[in-house]
C-alpha cells in the first residue's frame, strides 16, 4: 500500500489539503475529516480503490502554533513518566509495608491512600 503525504493548511474556515506526489487537492472543514477526504481524492486521481491508499497527514502551522503543540506533547510525555514512576514507587512501598513491615493490606491501603483492593494489586 502506498503512503502519500497530505499537507493541510488552514485557509479561512477550511483546511486546504494538498498531495504533491499525485497533484491532488481538496478541502475539509475539520482535520478529523482530512484523512478520509485525502484518501478519496488520491484514489480518484490515480483511479484506484481507496483501500489501496494510505496517508500521512502533516498540518502546516505557524512556528508559534507548532511550538505550542510540541510543548503539550512534551508535557504529556513527562507526565506519563512521572505517573509510571509513581506506580513503581507505590508497588515497591506496598510490597515493603506488607512483607517487611508485616502490615495487613487494609493498613497498607490507608498508609498509601488507596483502597485495600488496590493495595492487594500493588503487592501482587
Amino acid at each position: 500500500m502506498a503512503i502519500y503525504t497530505v499537507k493541510a493548511k488552514r485557509v479561512g474556515k477550511w483546511w486546504a489539503l494538498d498531495v504533491p506526489e499525485v497533484d491532488a487537492h481538496t478541502q475539509v472543514r475539520r482535520l478529523d475529516q482530512a484523512e478520509a477526504m485525502a484518501r478519496e481524492a488520491i484514489a480518484l486521481t490515480l483511479d484506484v480503490d481507496e483501500d489501496e491508499v494510505d496517508v500521512e497527514l502533516v498540518p502546516v502551522l505557524s512556528t508559534h502554533l507548532r511550538r505550542a503543540c510540541e510543548r503539550v506533547e512534551s508535557t504529556r510525555r513527562s507526565a506519563e513518566k512521572s505517573t509510571q514512576a509513581a506506580r513503581d514507587a507505590a508497588a515497591e512501598a506496598a510490597r515493603r509495608l506488607h512483607e517487611e513491615g508485616e502490615l495487613p493490606l487494609r493498613d497498607v491501603g490507608i498508609l498509601l491512600g488507596v483502597s485495600h483492593q488496590r493495595a492487594h494489586q500493588l503487592v501482587s
